[in-house]
């Protein structure tokens, strides 16, 4: 697939990758794209055609990342993208992924089945994930828009949890347990739902970390020091 432009049809996008309709909804885009180009569908929904470019590069292409592009974005543009982000985790994707967990675990053999435990250590995922998701609602993202208001002195530098990268360590986990380690009679069909769900989950909060740690991390640095 080639690099996204302002003339690239959002359906050859979804096609090429699917995974990138998450992404799409967060900018208030659905299935059912018709013809629209870049250029027409960021006309028609009043978005900034080259952060919806970088954004939608960013995450089909792991080794696309123009810091030079990224940093002359406003802060408040890049916070209201990420979240947009977090609200689909918490909204979307995690509820998806809990509920298609728990109809594995009805339509298993639990007796000689590890999935129990695989879902609590789901649980401890969701709950670090949320709990990301509620730093960065109630105070790191907050405290990133009022540098631009306050002095340096009055106004900390806002600083993302030291475990940041800690949620992809642990998704990989619970993916080796499925590929690796998973035992007993259980249903196929539900378990690569949980499984592709997963590495959707895995993939978007991969590139999720990459605008998190190397452009509003730094950004929200040089904006304490003006």
């Amino acid at each position: 697939m080639l690099l996204v432009n302002k003339e690239t049809k959002l359906s050859d996008i979804v096609i090429g990758d699917p995974t990138i309709v998450t992404v799409l909804n967060r900018f208030g885009i659905y299935l059912g794209v018709g013809d629209h180009t870049v250029k027409s569908v960021c006309a028609l929904k009043g978005l900034d055609p080259d952060f919806f470019i970088t954004i939608l590069n960013t995450y089909l292409f792991p080794d696309f990342f123009p810091e030079k592009i990224m940093e002359s974005f406003k802060a408040s543009i890049i916070i209201d993208y990420l979240n947009k982000t977090n609200d689909y985790y918490e909204q979307f994707q995690i509820p998806n992924i809990e509920r298609h967990f728990s109809f594995l675990l009805q339509k298993s053999n639990s007796v000689n089945s590890n999935l129990t435990l695989m879902m609590k250590f789901f649980v401890e995922v969701k709950s670090e994930l949320l709990a990301r998701i509620a730093h960065d609602r109630n105070r790191w993202f907050p405290e990133v828009l009022k540098l631009k208001e306050v002095s340096a002195h009055s106004c900390p530098i806002p600083q993302i949890p030291e475990d940041s990268n800690s949620i992809e360590d642990k998704i990989d986990d619970l993916i080796n347990m499925f590929v690796i380690h998973l035992k007993g009679d259980y249903d196929i069909n539900l378990c690569q739902g949980v499984l592709v769900a997963l590495f959707s989950l895995k993939k978007d909060i991969t590139q999720n970390n990459r605008i998190r740690n190397r452009i509003l991390k730094p950004l929200s640095e040089v904006l304490s020091r003006q």
